[in-house]
């Protein structure tokens, strides 16, 4: 038997036993529509007295805590702002401040080195001072034992030469003065006519 055969068979015996057609199949009884009508509109009383205000609580309190959420988010990140916007100034300050004490160093130094440097030509030109002093004081106790050795041996070679004793004082003196004039004034003219 074929598809279409057995379909035919099934149609007309539904035809003939009185039982509902294809479409009467899909509808229900009318006392079922009502019936589950009733349960229907229970129900969705039921449910929109108890549990649709549960379901709105709590969605409005994940709501509130979403939205309560993002606000502390917003005031955390308003607070970090501020926190770097306070270390980028105080590191701005503190670079500033050692920049300045840089220069303040710099300069400190500057004045430093300026002060060793006159107190060591004070001390240089002090020590010079001191030396030609010295010098100096030198130079004319070794003149005054020259000129007393000088005359003494002046005295005996004179002595020597001229024959009578030249021991007294004042004579001596004089003859070793005159001697020394001369040298001195000898030595002074050869000087100017070397230069």
């Amino acid at each position: 038997m074929s598809v279409a055969a057995l379909s035919a068979a099934v149609l007309t015996a539904a035809e003939t036993s009185g039982e509902p057609k294809g479409y009467e199949l899909l509808l229900p009884a009318p006392y079922d529509i009502l019936w589950s009508t009733v349960v229907l509109v229970v129900i969705a009383v039921a449910f929109y007295k108890f549990v649709l205000p549960k379901f709105n609580a709590v969605l409005d309190e994940r709501t509130a805590l979403i939205e309560g959420g993002l606000a502390q988010a917003e005031t955390a990140q308003a607070e970090a702002d501020a926190v770097l916007a306070e270390y980028k100034q105080q590191l701005q300050d503190a670079r500033a401040e050692a920049a300045r004490i840089r220069e303040e160093a710099r300069v400190e130094g500057g004045q430093i080195v300026a002060e060793l440097r006159a107190k060591g030509n004070d001390e240089a030109a002090r020590l010079v001072e001191t030396a030609h002093k010295q010098i100096e004081a030198e130079r004319q106790q070794a003149a005054v034992s020259l000129r007393a050795d000088v005359g003494s041996l002046a005295t005996q070679l004179a002595s020597k030469i001229v024959g009578e004793s030249l021991e007294d004082e004042a004579r001596r003196s004089r003859v070793v003065d005159r001697f020394l004039d001369d040298l001195e004034a000898s030595t002074t003219a050869n000087a100017g006519k070397g230069n």
